[in-house]
């Protein structure tokens, strides 16, 4: 029985900030699309995928998140305000993790991706992994595949949680990497 995974994608290079356009409407620049596109199609044929995906609802990570879904990374897209900057996936993740299978031990959808930003994804990263703040860094278009570990949770039957050095890092993966 696979173990829950969480897929965490940075969105790809975005607009500059420039006043007086909003923060929430700077899109992904064409390299950007390009870029993301081709890091998304890499990461496909290594055999990452998703069940579901959830993005925030800033342009740049929603375009990432479209991005991801006409790659075959994940069958659909979701928006969730709690992965706009500054916001707290927590409950998020835990609502994702409670939504549990028949037996009631595992989620029915075992594999989440939460697009976002910096530093939040970063800082999610570390705290599930019980790693000191400011450990990792996501590059744009960058992702961190991380897998919950039901032994260093002390949870060998239970059901997985957030809780912190519950997680395991399997992939940290900047871009350059997969498209090198």
């Amino acid at each position: 029985m696979a173990l829950p995974s969480l897929l965490l994608l940075r969105h790809g290079i975005a607009e500059e900030r420039a006043e007086p356009h909003d923060d929430a409407d700077r899109a992904l620049t064409a390299t950007g699309r390009r870029r993301t596109r081709a890091v998304l199609e890499r990461a496909v044929a290594l055999g990452l995928g998703v069940e579901r995906l959830i993005a925030s609802p800033l342009l740049r990570a929603r375009q990432t998140g479209e991005l991801a879904v006409a790659t075959g990374l994940a069958p659909s897209l979701e928006l969730a305000t709690a992965l706009a900057p500054g916001g707290d996936p927590g409950p998020l993740l835990a609502a994702w993790l409670q939504a549990a299978s028949g037996d009631g031990a595992l989620p029915a959808q075992r594999s989440l991706a939460l697009v976002g930003h910096e530093p939040d994804l970063s800082d999610l990263a570390a705290l599930l992994l019980a790693a000191p703040a400011g450990s990792l860094r996501l590059r744009k278009a960058g992702m961190a595949l991380l897998q919950w570990n039901p032994a260093a949770a002390g949870a060998e039957s239970g059901a997985p949680s957030a809780a912190a050095g519950s997680w395991q890092l399997r992939l940290l993966l900047a871009p350059r990497i997969l498209l090198g």
